[in-house]
């Protein structure tokens, strides 16, 4: 993936010149095409009562294909030297801060503007060639190993089918039917697939399902991807597939693969196993059949996503490398800070949906 210019946005945002890109860029703006909604994110953060100095990463949403548009970047009250950064193997766009001694310099907000609008597979075109940037998304992560028992799941579901939509297709439904959603799994999950596989838990949350798709695609010889992010708006599918307001506990992973017919295709099983779980419904059910159909190769843009960085190093360097940056993050010597345990950690996250025209 390289780096590309907002050009548009540079004027009004300088922070956001230079700013990646995760796809191509968008063929019209928010304010040109029809479907768009407007969000504000705001990161409210307090971290006066940790002792000494410190330094926190918070992940960003960046512009993603034609479904979602980074219109602006602040903060306030932010330490002198806190900056936007990219690290640069996947591009993750993240907020960092050095937190100097003072408790009163560590009281601050951050706040982003994003346009998104619904996302469909579109229509079939010439076939795609595979570019050394979609290319990057066949390779194993410590996480996200492809040989072994990964592989050799992967070769006995795909086995006998030839094109890459099909074989999607058959692993979509693979994961669907056999992993399940379990609510005491910590935050969204590690999503260690070879532990998984090996010990025959399928279940989990969003970042341990989705992953097992993007895994098992990448052994078949899919590129494929998560994509990290949060919900920001009630579902107009299930309850449980929606969140506003205070979104602090609403982070949510998506997964997506590469096709040669259509380009990056979205999917999200672990969605169809959270509407099994929280509405009650099985898998038979009506409302989760046309769900499941509808999952694969659709995201509803109540959802905002943040990047695809998988087992990689934060800018500037953390302690070692994170999994992912999903979750706000943050060290004070030898303490750190997960963002998946919010109530020990003083942020909040909010969303508030803008007016049309404003």
């Amino acid at each position: 993936m390289k780096r590309r210019d907002f050009m548009r946005l540079a004027a009004a945002t300088p922070l956001l010149a230079g700013a990646p890109a995760l796809a191509a860029a968008t063929t019209a703006t928010p304010a040109q095409a029809t479907g768009w909604r407007r969000f504000e994110l705001t990161y409210d953060i307090d971290l006066s009562a940790q002792p000494g100095a410190g330094r926190i990463w918070l992940p960003l949403p960046a512009d993603a294909g034609a479904f979602q548009s980074v219109q602006s970047i602040s903060w306030a009250n932010a330490p002198a030297g806190a900056a936007l950064n990219w690290d640069p193997v996947y591009q993750a766009t993240m907020f960092s801060a050095e937190l100097p001694a003072a408790a009163s310099a560590r009281r601050f907000s951050v706040s982003a503007v994003v346009a998104t609008r619904d996302r469909n597979r579109g229509a079939a075109t010439p076939l795609r060639p595979l570019t050394a940037g979609v290319a990057h998304y066949l390779a194993p992560t410590p996480h996200m190993p492809v040989d072994g028992i990964v592989a050799t799941t992967s070769a006995k579901i795909v086995k006998g089918i030839k094109t890459p939509d099909a074989r999607a297709r058959a692993i979509y439904d693979w994961v669907v039917d056999n992993s399940f959603r379990n609510p005491k799994t910590r935050g969204c999950g590690m999503g260690d697939i070879k532990f998984m596989l090996e010990s025959g838990d399928l279940g989990g949350k969003c970042a341990d399902i989705n992953s097992l798709f993007v895994g098992l695609a990448r052994a078949a010889g899919l590129p494929a991807r998560e994509m990290y992010g949060v919900r920001v708006a009630a579902s107009k599918q299930f309850k449980s597939l929606g969140k506003a307001d205070d979104i602090s506990k609403a982070h949510h992973c998506r997964a997506e693969y590469f096709s040669p017919r259509f380009g990056w295709v979205g999917v999200d099983p672990a969605d169809v196993r959270k509407a099994v779980l929280e509405e009650a419904l099985p898998l038979t059910d009506p409302r989760i059949v046309a769900l499941r159909e509808r999952l694969f190769g659709y995201w509803e843009m109540n959802w905002v996503g943040f990047n695809t960085a998988r087992d990689f190093e934060l800018v500037p360097a953390a302690r070692e490398p994170l999994p992912y940056l999903m979750y706000p993050y943050a060290e004070f010597g030898a303490d750190r800070l997960d963002g998946r345990e919010p109530d020990h950690f003083n942020f909040k996250i909010s969303s508030r949906e803008l007016p049309a025209g404003s």
